[in-house]
Order: C-alpha cells, then sequence, then structure tokens
C-alpha cells in the first residue's frame, strides 16, 4: 500500500514551490526592468524637452482621448506613432512644423467630426510635445501597433 502524503512532506511542497516561483518573479521582473530602461527605451535619451513634453502630456489630460502605445482612451488616434505618420524619421522639422500647425488649428469646425479642443499651448509647450512624441516613436514596441495606422 503506498504511503499517503504527510504534513511534513505537503508543508515542504507548499514552501518550496513558493520560494521557487518567489525567484522566478523577481528574476523576471529584474529582467524586464533593465530591457525596459536598458534596450526598449533608453533613460539615457531621455532629454529635458522629453521630460518636459510628458508634463505638457499629462497636465492637459491627453490619455483621456488619446492612445499611447496602446494604454488610453480610443476616443481620438493613437499617437505613439504619429511621429512616423508625420515623417519625423525623415524630415524632423517638417513633423515638428505639422504637429504645431495641427494643435493651432483645433477645433477644426468640421461638422460631424471629433473635435480636439484648443488647449493655447505655448510654442515651448508644443516643442517640448513634440520632443515627447519623438522619444515615444523611438521605443522598441516589438511590432505594436501592427498597423502604421495605430
Amino acid at each position: 500500500m503506498p504511503e499517503r502524503l504527510t504534513k511534513a512532506a505537503t508543508r515542504n511542497i507548499f514552501y518550496g514551490g513558493s520560494t521557487f516561483f518567489l525567484v522566478v518573479f523577481v528574476a523576471l521582473t529584474i529582467h524586464s526592468h533593465l530591457y525596459m530602461t536598458g534596450t526598449s527605451a533608453p533613460s539615457s535619451a531621455l532629454s529635458d524637452g522629453v521630460v518636459r513634453g510628458k508634463a505638457v502630456w499629462e497636465r492637459n489630460s491627453c490619455i483621456n482621448c488619446h492612445t499611447l502605445l496602446g494604454e488610453g482612451a480610443y476616443f481620438a488616434p493613437e499617437l505613439g506613432n504619429v511621429w512616423k505618420r508625420y515623417g519625423g524619421d525623415q524630415d524632423r522639422e517638417a513633423a515638428r512644423g505639422m504637429l504645431a500647425a495641427w494643435m493651432a488649428s483645433q477645433p477644426s469646425g468640421v461638422p460631424g467630426r471629433r473635435q480636439m479642443p484648443q488647449f493655447h499651448l505655448s510654442d515651448q509647450e508644443v516643442s517640448d510635445l513634440a520632443d515627447f512624441l519623438e522619444f515615444v516613436s523611438r521605443i522598441n514596441t516589438q511590432g505594436w501597433p501592427p498597423n502604421q495606422a495605430g
């Protein structure tokens, strides 16, 4: 007749399994952190303009309408790759000009279309927001979003 699982064996399996999976969880967390800060979006690429641009993004609650790399609301377009859609990877100054013109022309007043409010951003704030969107477009998202339109 086979032996039954004893209390001591059950306790050892529980503690051993818990310890093993805790170590795996901590190792994967450290690996993810190192990948994000060193490879995917290196913190060395963070300029003062990028940091100020993120503050503009947060202060104006852009994420309440837009998505950024799939996170946020789905009322307005994805902005994780807007820099590339505006041609910023080929002509940086033209993309900055297009972004500034788009922000200045809002709301467009086209009937039946969703309207972006006018935030009355200064030229410096628009430039900082462009720096932030340029940084975001360079993050290695491993193929996300799946198409150029966002």
